[in-house]
C-alpha cells in the first residue's frame, strides 16, 4: 500500500551569519491512509518546521517528500499550489478565521479560491459534519471549541487526503478538546491520514503512534506504520 505520506531524510537548514542551523536533521516518516500520528517535542524541536515541509508551505534543503504517491519537493510552484489545495487540509491553534465572515462564509473560502460550484451547500455539509449549528455566527460570537470546528470544516470542505493539525487543542478547555478528538477519530475511520503536532500528552496518547523530535531529529517512536 502506498503511504499517504513518505518523508525520507528531510533536512531544513538556515544560515545565521556564518552558522548553519538545522531545524530538521534527517527526519523520516511514513503515514498510511486512516492513520493518526502524533508528533511531540519541546518548542524548537522541529515539529512545526516538519509540518510546513509536509504541507508544501516550505521546501526542504535536502531529502524527499511524497504526498499521495507524488514527489512534491521539486514540483513547480503553480502546480504545487493546486496540489496542496486539492490534497492537504490544515488546522492551526489560532484558527485563522476571517473575523468579518460568518462561520459558513469562512468554510466557503477554499472553494471560492478553487472556483468551485455549490459552495454554500458543501460548506453547510462540512459544518454539520463537525457538529456546528451556529453557521451564521461571526467568529467572535463563538467559543474556542466552536471556532476550531469551523477551522476543521474549512480544512475538510475540499475532501483532502492528508490532514495536518498544529496544536489543534492548545487553546481549548477539556470538553472542547474531547469533542475535537472525537472528530479526528471519525475522520480517521473514514480513511483520512492525520498528523497532529501537539504539546498535549493526552491528545498524543490517543494517536496510533507517537514520534518525538529533538533538535530536528527523531529520538523515539516508530517512523513507519
Amino acid at each position: 500500500m502506498t503511504p499517504i505520506l513518505k518523508a525520507t531524510d528531510v533536512w531544513r537548514s538556515y544560515q545565521r551569519g556564518s552558522e548553519t542551523i538545522h531545524a530538521l536533521a534527517g527526519m523520516s516518516l511514513k503515514v498510511q491512509s486512516g492513520e493518526m500520528v502524533g508528533i511531540v517535542g519541546r518548542s524548537g524541536s522541529g515539529k512545526t518546521t516538519f509540518l510546513n515541509q509536509v504541507g508544501c508551505l516550505d521546501t526542504p534543503t535536502e531529502g524527499s517528500i511524497q504526498v499521495c504517491g507524488r514527489e512534491v519537493t521539486a514540483m513547480p510552484e503553480k502546480e504545487l499550489v493546486a496540489f496542496r489545495r486539492d490534497n492537504i487540509g490544515f488546522i492551526f491553534q489560532l484558527f485563522y478565521l476571517i473575523p468579518t465572515l460568518t462561520a459558513v462564509e469562512n468554510v466557503e473560502l477554499p472553494m471560492i479560491f478553487a472556483h468551485e460550484q455549490e459552495k454554500r451547500e458543501r460548506a453547510l455539509e462540512a459544518l454539520k459534519r463537525v457538529g456546528l449549528k451556529e453557521v451564521n455566527a461571526l467568529p467572535h460570537q463563538l467559543n474556542g471549541g466552536d471556532m476550531q470546528r469551523v477551522a476543521i470544516a474549512r480544512a475538510l470542505v475540499r475532501k483532502p487526503k492528508l490532514l495536518l493539525a498544529d496544536e489543534p487543542t492548545g487553546r481549548l478547555e477539556h470538553k472542547s478538546r474531547v469533542a475535537i478528538l472525537d472528530i479526528f477519530r471519525a475522520l480517521q475511520g473514514e480513511g483520512l491520514g492525520i498528523i497532529i503536532v501537539t504539546h498535549d500528552p493526552t491528545l498524543a496518547a490517543e494517536t496510533d503512534r507517537i514520534v518525538e523530535l529533538r533538535d530536528g531529529r527523531v529520538v523515539s517512536g516508530s517512523l513507519a506504520a
